[in-house]
């Protein structure tokens, strides 16, 4: 995997600090689809750059809503922040941990909400985060836009 995608995504840190940092700017969050079913929390996501509303990670997560505190289950059902950033604020001890690594050439959806002009070789992740009892929080599918 090529850099800068490599320190982007191999790493046991959570995604929307690491972009953060690497973007020097608050990353936001645009929720696409959504779906619920008791304490099961699934949505597709879209990470954008504060500054320009630029795409910088297409996400699809499923959320454990009982095994997070309630305040911060309830910011999750708000959909105003990406989880990294809850679990940061909210100082919740938890484990980040890849499973995969891949690359995927985009399709029309990705091209799509992405922004992509043209097919592109894409880079992601798939992770879990685990609390201090390691209970699953969330899996995700983490695939990074093409970095300038």
């Amino acid at each position: 995997m090529p850099q800068p995608y490599k320190g982007l995504l191999v790493h046991s840190s959570d995604m929307t600090p690491t972009l953060e940092a690497f973007y020097r700017q608050p990353i936001s969050l645009n929720v696409l689809t959504r779906e619920q079913h008791d304490y099961s929390y699934l949505r597709e996501v879209v990470l954008k750059s504060s500054s320009d509303a630029r795409p910088v990670v297409y996400g699809v997560i499923r959320i454990c809503l009982d095994h997070l505190p309630r305040p911060a289950s309830l910011r999750v059902l708000e959909e105003q922040r990406p989880l990294g950033n809850i679990l940061q604020r909210e100082a919740i001890p938890h484990l980040s941990w890849p499973q995969a690594f891949f690359s995927v050439h985009s399709d029309s959806h990705l091209g799509h909400v992405l922004y992509l002009s043209q097919p592109a070789t894409l880079y992601g992740r798939r992770n879990v985060l685990l609390d201090g009892s390691r209970r699953l929080l969330a899996e995700v599918i983490e695939i990074l836009a093409p970095v300038p």
